[in-house]
């Protein structure tokens, strides 16, 4: 009578175990890595729209410059006219609001560039505490304006700087995005 082994044996079975725990263990920090991505990603989308609103502004601006412009509609926009004067700093009006401008560009603030981007879905200029809800901070740097993202290891080292300009005729630079926080 001749027997015939039909199955596994037990070294054969813990091998296997072995080197899917193996897989597992080199697979798993990848799929936590996903979260890292999504921020980086929010990240650059947050850069990419401060760069088109400045875009978008400086051309407003450079149209209305000097010249009296109707009332801002709707309502909290204040009523009176945005001006944007010789020296190129004021106010436009917006369908978010007033965004302030510093010599033909968003100002480097929460009403500026912040307001101006549409970071978080509000009328108006966002607070820091409507930036927080969505996951953004904001703090002062040299000439500008960092725009932190927040949930990383280290949410200074997750962010981008926009820097005004600091005379009429110059550009503002938006710096690369520094993601070993996120």
């Amino acid at each position: 009578m001749n027997r015939q082994s039909r199955g596994f044996t037990m070294v054969e079975l813990i091998v296997v175990i072995i080197i899917l725990g193996i897989l597992a263990a080199v697979a798993l920090p990848r799929f936590t890595n996903l979260q890292r991505d999504g921020r980086i990603a929010k990240l650059n989308a947050a850069r990419g729209a401060v760069a088109s609103a400045m875009a978008l502004v400086h051309g407003a601006a450079m149209a209305r410059h000097n010249q009296v412009q109707p009332a801002c509609p709707g309502a909290g926009f204040g009523g009176n006219p945005p001006n944007i004067n010789a020296a190129g700093n004021g106010n436009l009006c917006t369908e978010n609001g007033r965004v302030q401008v510093a010599l033909l560009y968003p100002a480097a603030t929460l009403a500026g560039i912040v307001a101006t981007a549409g970071l978080v879905q509000v009328s108006g200029t966002p607070t820091a505490a409507q930036l927080a809800a969505d996951g953004y901070q904001t703090a002062a740097a040299a000439g500008g304006l960092s725009i932190r993202l927040i949930g990383g290891s280290a949410a200074a080292n997750c962010s981008f700087t926009y820097t005004a300009p600091a005379t009429l005729g110059e550009a503002p630079l938006v710096s690369a995005s520094v993601t070993t926080g996120c």
